[in-house]
């Protein structure tokens, strides 16, 4: 069981003849509602299968509820197909294995741990209840119990086919690596050998090739999760060339309605495995185009939110009410469907408080992630601040302006003395000795 979208996101607005939409990246990539609101439809038929198995009708009741559910095993396949599209969907480049197998366990366990539980407390308090071995409790713990036939359905009888997811979950890496170099031709011819392995497989059990029924058998149910893997790569590659949603949704229901005429079992899978694998990426290209669908539809999407839960808890639900009505009681057409009515709302106000309650705050708490220790914090020590350095003020120094230079007065060269200052001299000149 595989959600493929949790809220109704906007789509692109719808062009005519628009092609389908080339996506690269995963992250970049749409949800897809309609695929989560057609999950509640398959889930509706199982409960409908259940509730005509638990024989609530009978007379014409009893004949209508056969005609209308008879064939509800097949919504089974159909989630098998709406798994490997899905992941395929949503894989991301460069994931490691590791890291998709914590997704998916967070995805189922914490759900199928509490409905075991509740199934092991109905085994030892009520009545008409089958009390599991110690190993068909374990087997059952570990999703291994649909590998040896007379387990597969122990305790929680539906989770056999979680055994299966199980089985699929485990193979997933290879097989997008292996879809990734295959390219669209290689997809297709993938996808053509699954629909082969599947008639094969039908052809040989009911020609009774061996002592069991493969319908249960992880294995045998391999080719239809890689079917709808490989019509989730080819709508990525923008190869995808089938037929539109309403064209799709006829073949499927011709194909439901064709079951009785098949050998009950694995068989019925021949008859449905077309329609469904067209319908599936018939509704993906509506959400990518935004073409009119009834299953995108708000409350739709809700009940496809819910769809998981309400799979994993209606079985036992119909199993405690045997306690008050009896083993096939065979009621009228009012009582009948009083008493539907009842089980069924019962079944969603649970599926509603897993949901809620285990499967949303137990996938948080196993996928959060994990923050590295703290370092030590270093509180900074505030350091003074060094006082501005000044600068001593440079004061010009007058420099004293210089002395105008005075020119020395010619004095005239000495020339020849005129005789009366010549003679003047001579008579003082022994004076001054």
């Amino acid at each position: 069981m595989t959600t493929a979208t949790t809220r109704a996101p906007r789509t692109p607005s719808a062009r005519s003849g628009a092609p389908t939409v080339r996506l690269s990246s995963p992250a970049a990539q749409p949800s897809l509602p309609s695929l989560t609101g057609l999950r509640w439809m398959a889930a509706l038929l199982v409960f409908g299968l259940h509730v005509h198995n638990f024989g609530y009708f009978g007379g014409t009741g009893g004949r209508l509820v056969s005609w209308g559910f008879g064939a509800g095993a097949t919504g089974v396949s159909f989630f098998f197909l709406l798994s490997g599209f899905v992941l395929t969907w949503s894989a991301r480049p460069g994931d490691r294995a590791l890291a998709f197998w914590r997704r998916r366990i967070a995805r189922i366990y914490p759900v199928h741990l509490v409905t075991l539980a509740v199934a092991l407390v109905m085994a030892y308090t009520l009545t008409r209840q089958a009390r599991p071995t110690a190993h068909q409790t374990l087997a059952n713990a570990l999703l291994l119990h649909s590998w040896w036939r007379p387990w597969w359905q122990t305790l929680n009888p539906v989770s056999w086919s979680l055994a299966c997811e199980a089985f699929f979950y485990a193979a997933f890496p290879a097989l997008i690596l292996l879809l990734r170099r295959l390219g669209a031709r290689g997809s297709t011819a993938l996808g053509g050998l699954s629909v082969a392995a599947v008639m094969v497989l039908a052809w040989a059990e009911a020609h009774h090739w061996w002592d069991r029924s493969v319908y249960s058998f992880p294995a045998a149910r391999l080719p239809e999760f890689v079917l709808g893997a490989v019509t989730a790569r080819l709508v990525l590659l923008g190869r995808w060339r089938g037929p539109g949603l309403e064209a799709s949704l006829a073949l499927a229901v011709i194909g439901y309605f064709l079951v009785p005429q098949v050998t009950p079992g694995y068989s019925a899978t021949v008859c449905t495995i077309a329609g469904f694998a067209l319908l599936i990426p018939a509704a993906a290209v509506a959400d990518l185009r935004g073409l009119p669908s009834l299953w995108r539809h708000r409350r739709m999407v809700r009940l496809g939110e819910l769809s998981f839960a309400f799979y994993m808890i209606h079985l036992l639900v119909l199993r405690a009410a045997t306690s008050v009505l009896g083993t096939k009681p065979r009621f009228g057409v009012l009582t009948g469907l009083a008493v539907t009515t009842a089980a069924f709302g019962v079944a969603l106000a649970l599926s509603w408080a897993l949901y809620e309650g285990v499967e949303r705050p137990a996938r948080r708490l196993l996928l959060r992630r994990r923050r590295p220790a703290p370092r030590p914090r270093t509180i900074p020590v505030p350091q003074p601040e060094a006082a501005p350095v000044r600068q001593p003020e440079v004061i010009p120094v007058r420099q004293p302006e210089a002395a105008p230079v005075r020119q020395p007065e010619a004095v005239p060269a000495p020339g020849p003395q005129p005789e009366s200052v010549r003679a003047c001299r001579e008579a003082a000149a022994p004076a001054r000795d």
